[in-house]
């Protein structure tokens, strides 16, 4: 057996050690009764000890040394070389994080997300408090175990957006504030009340799922390598490319609260499902900071793909006058009166507003900037947990003008935290500016993707994408998927020229000189 084949087989199960622990994860947020938080953490440990001690072992650094050997002077970007040089690269980086650090970690996870949902339906802040604590406590354990040389933001952040620093965030942050808050102030100036208020009736559950479902399906979703469950936050987890699962919420009266939910986790279930098969059980679906198999290569480029499907095609103009009048087939009642250019305009509507997973495209990114600068702040001490209710409020007001009556619709909004997922929220932002370099490159590539989604055929451009990102797994960086796929790396211009046309037409802007 070549030593590339050992290490491919010690890799493989370690696939499987984090597989049984993303399946852990999924029944405790799915179906696990509440008494079982505190077990189920015990479980969580174990399994999270046994995969960090599989992974830092001696026979790991064995087999690196002699596959490194091996494969020297193959091609730099063959999947065998990358698989290998990204083992190695985390391989220095997790070796550094103490067992204790790792199994405290993953027991005190669905503790925590226990008391933040209870929590956050009871409105008690407080009784949360102790748990983000101690969630934060690790946080800063761990970033002082891998090491930075700004600000303890960038041990985190490279978790879940490796090109990323706090630094550069502010930079871009900064970038997408000068084109979105000049905009957000025309829409609000010209803002005017639909003729129509199409969430005062109630949207059955059943037919809601019934109708999000079959569009995950037209969108690609392959049910035989999926399904769709209700969780308190939506999510997608993935046990290899075969068993790709999501799930959403549903509010009886507010029907885009399950449909744009599961369209948002489609997008991330595609990315998996597109994954080459050869990449299955090898490094280049592990996600060796996040403990658990991923094929996308950071959270940013995942999120690229949630966002595009939900945003730029669910909302689009196109999308409605294709399926509306499928949808009043599962609603006629409530449907009645409405057209397809009424739905379009209420889903993209533009109103600063409290919950981020329910904001609009103009607002959202607003949202995640309060976010990471609160992170910021817990993370170098200059903020406290017990201040997190009144720092929030002050923010959502100095952003959004808008500030909440209760912590439910305020700081405990986000399972995030008490999941440890410090880092975690900058990849919506980045996932957005490059979602629209995407989805400009493939109208670019394929000749009449813009009459085939006006068509409501998505083949053409789910096989882009798949051609040029889902299957290679974490092969490349996100950067370099961006530099292979558009030419340029990440910027903010395709994504800010998008939501200037989009909201202009809509809002009946007129053209704005920038």
């Amino acid at each position: 057996m070549s030593a590339y084949e050992q290490f491919q087989n010690h890799i493989a199960e370690l696939s499987d050690i984090l597989n049984a622990i993303s399946i852990l994860k999924w029944d405790a947020r799915t179906q696990m009764p509440p008494g079982g938080a505190e077990t189920r953490g015990y479980q969580l440990a174990t399994l999270s000890r046994l995969a960090q001690e599989h992974f830092i072992s001696d026979k790991t650094a064995r087999l690196l040394d002699a596959v490194e050997a091996e494969i020297a002077g193959e091609d730099e970007d063959s999947y065998r070389v990358r698989a290998v040089r990204q083992t190695r690269q985390y391989f220095e980086i997790i070796r550094r994080i103490p067992l204790d650090l790792v199994s405290e970690k993953a027991a005190l996870e669905p503790v925590s997300e226990h008391v933040w949902a209870k929590a956050k339906v009871e409105n008690d802040f407080a009784s949360f408090a102790p748990y983000l604590q101690q969630q934060l406590d690790l946080a800063k354990r761990q970033a002082e175990a891998i090491g930075y040389q700004e600000h303890p933001f960038d041990a985190l952040v490279f978790e879940y957006e490796p090109s990323m620093t706090a630094a550069k965030l502010r930079v871009l942050f900064d970038q997408l504030k000068a084109g979105l808050l000049p905009l957000l102030q025309r829409i609000v100036a010209h803002d005017r009340p639909l003729e129509r208020d199409l969430w005062v009736h109630e949207y059955p559950l059943d037919k809601q799922r019934a109708f999000a479902l079959e569009i995950a399906q037209a969108f690609g979703y392959d049910l035989n390598r999926g399904r769709l469950d209700v969780a308190p936050h939506p999510f997608e987890i993935s046990f290899t490319r075969q068993d790709v699962r999501i799930t959403t919420r549903y509010s009886l009266n507010y029907l885009p609260m399950a449909l744009f939910g599961t369209l948002h986790e489609t997008g991330h279930a595609l990315y998996e499902q597109g994954v080459d098969p050869a990449l299955t059980r090898t490094a280049l679906t592990i996600d060796f900071l996040g403990k658990y198999p991923v094929g996308g290569t950071s959270y940013g480029a995942h999120e690229s793909q949630s966002r595009l499907w939900e945003n730029q095609i669910g909302r689009s103009r196109e999308f409605w006058e294709v399926h509306f009048p499928r949808l009043r087939e599962y609603f006629p009642e409530q449907l009645a009166r409405a057209d397809a250019d009424l739905m379009y305009r209420a889903v993209n509507r533009v109103r600063p507003s409290l919950i981020r997973v329910e904001a609009d495209e103009v607002t959202y990114n607003l949202h995640i900037m309060l976010r990471v600068e609160i992170e910021m702040g817990l993370l170098d001490g200059s903020l406290k947990v017990n201040e997190l209710p009144e720092v929030w409020n002050a923010k959502m007001q100095e952003y959004l003008g808008v500030t909440p009556d209760t912590d439910t619709d305020g700081v405990l909004q986000d399972i995030h935290w008490s999941g440890g997922g410090f880092g975690s929220f900058p990849g919506y932002t980045v996932g957005n500016v490059m979602s629209a370099q995407f989805l400009e490159a493939a109208r670019r590539d394929v000749p009449g993707l813009n009459d085939a989604l006006a068509r409501g055929e998505y083949a053409p451009l789910l096989h882009w994408l798949q051609q040029n990102i889902y299957r290679h797994g974490r092969a490349y960086s996100a950067s370099e998927l961006l530099q292979r796929c558009t030419g340029s790396d990440l910027q903010v211009g395709p994504y800010l020229a998008y939501l200037e046309a989009k909201f202009s037409d809509l809002y009946q802007l007129g053209a704005y000189a920038h």
